[in-house]
């Protein structure tokens, strides 16, 4: 096991509206191995994306996670007061050669030519080699976005991936990377949506601190509805703040959730507390890739 003494887990959620059930089960999980650590457990609102956030709803998710009686240690981080950090990191790998300015739009790499063995939407390196000319000229039609260089190794699945969007704002791949680093966080535990970024992060923090001991992400099963669909809030999928308004108990939400998930045998209520007293850390990782 590892040391308890040396284990920060964190729970970034984007308040872009209510936590839905795929959120809730995320957030018991990563809450669920910080505790069963014994290590600390980290709160961090991903509000970078501001056309997106929607005001207020910070607080609910803090509300909800109270309500479900999952704690965390310390004050809550907003990452819209953290930008000043974001800016130090670009400018740092910036000065190092390691970025570059790129004027292609989505549908340019969707429909741009790419080798056979690229996964669709991987960057192409189109704007990697343009010269200072070739950047003007470019720059007089559109802002442009900050990509990151990769090596070989990353080329094929990920490709050269952008660390500061073209509408100026900081992207997540850099942010979070940042914020793990400056909060010490030793796990991550996350949907397995975001598994795909895994490479990215890796790849930032060894360029931003070579020193520090790689992160462990844990990636945990999506939840699906009734019609076998991801939970997403775009989608409307039942929010916890319905569910709660329907009657139900957090108790009974988070028995619900986690027999779904096969850490209990029958979907009976629980309390976070009595679920933290009666699992088991082989019981849990056997959920978490």
């Amino acid at each position: 096991m590892q040391n308890a003494a040396n284990y920060v887990g964190r729970y970034a959620p984007s308040p872009t509206g209510d936590l839905h059930l795929g959120n809730v089960q995320t957030a018991l999980l990563a809450w669920l191995h910080a505790r069963l650590h014994q290590g600390t457990f980290l709160l961090r609102m991903e509000d970078l994306d501001t056309p997106r956030t929607v005001p207020g709803s910070d607080m609910s998710i803090l509300h909800d996670l109270e309500w479900l009686g999952l704690d965390w240690d310390g004050q809550v981080v907003y990452q819209s007061a953290r930008t000043a950090h974001y800016q130090h990191a670009l400018d740092w790998l910036s000065e190092q050669g390691l970025t570059y300015a790129c004027y292609c739009s989505r549908k340019d790499i969707l429909s741009a030519a790419s080798a056979p063995h690229r996964h669709v939407g991987v960057y192409p390196g189109t704007c990697r080699g343009l010269n200072a000319e070739q950047q003007a000229a470019k720059a007089r039609h559109k802002s442009p976005a900050i990509r990151v260089r990769v090596p070989v190794t990353l080329a094929d699945c990920c490709g050269d991936f952008v660390v500061r969007r073209a509408d100026g704002l900081f992207a997540y791949q850099l942010a979070v990377v940042v914020d793990d680093l400056a909060q010490e966080v030793t796990n991550v535990v996350r949907g397995a949506d975001l598994a795909d970024s895994t490479d990215r992060q890796r790849y930032l923090a060894s360029l931003l601190a070579p020193q520090h001991v790689a992160l462990q992400y844990h990636h945990a099963p999506l939840l699906k509805d009734a019609s076998g669909h991801r939970m997403a809030k775009r989608d409307g999928s039942h929010s916890l703040r319905q569910v709660r308004e329907q009657g139900q108990s957090p108790e009974s939400v988070i028995g619900a959730l986690v027999h779904a998930l096969g850490l209990t045998s029958v979907s009976a209520p629980i309390s976070a507390a009595e679920l933290l007293a009666e699992l088991t850390l082989p019981q849990l990782n056997v959920v978490l890739a």
